[in-house]
């Protein structure tokens, strides 16, 4: 069986993980969480020696990224449910994404939050270069049709009661409806 995707698109600090980690706890499948965060996290890039200007990550880039966007496709392949977390900044990328992702059921969740709360949350966090989540504010929604939208700054039990009522209802309008189903 085809893995299932909740796709959770947003700025940088806007409430991705905080609202992934809530629904994989809710959610009545195990659903795997999957984000670029997860592998910088767990030291899978070179992130010391990019800093220190031994490897340009301009052109690790573009690399790593299509790695990352087939292995969503992977493990969903695979069988496996997954909630991904991920920002559609770069142009070509929500193309590639819904022709990867096209044989799975994917809920599309956008997630909106102001800019000065987005600010406050970049400097909170300080492991983001400053400006870019307002960067994010600006771009990354323009363009993109969701199944659901839900507000950074509500209630994550709020948020996550919404997109599961979404999710369980079958109903997918979204620029990746009609795939998977």
């Amino acid at each position: 069986m085809a893995g299932r995707i909740i796709f959770i698109h947003g700025p940088s600090s806007s409430g991705k993980s905080t609202l992934g980690k809530a629904l994989q706890q809710a959610i009545e499948a195990p659903f795997w969480r999957w984000s670029i965060d997860h592998l910088r996290d767990a030291s899978v890039l070179p992130s010391d020696r990019i800093r220190a200007g031994e490897f340009l990550w301009s052109e690790m880039r573009a690399p790593f990224f299509d790695g990352f966007h087939r292995s969503v496709a992977a493990f969903a392949e695979a069988g496996n449910d997954l909630i991904l977390e991920h920002i559609l900044d770069t142009p070509g990328w929500a193309d590639e994404l819904k022709a990867r992702l096209a044989p799975f059921d994917v809920l599309f969740v956008g997630v909106h939050c102001d800019p000065a709360e987005l600010r406050r949350r970049e400097i909170a966090r300080g492991d983001r270069p400053l400006g870019s989540a307002e960067k994010d504010f600006e771009t990354v929604h323009v363009g993109r049709v969701y199944d659901i939208e839900v507000d950074g700054r509500s209630s994550v039990a709020e948020n996550v009661r919404a997109v599961l009522e979404r999710w369980r209802s079958g109903e997918r309008r979204s620029e990746f409806a009609g795939r998977g189903r």
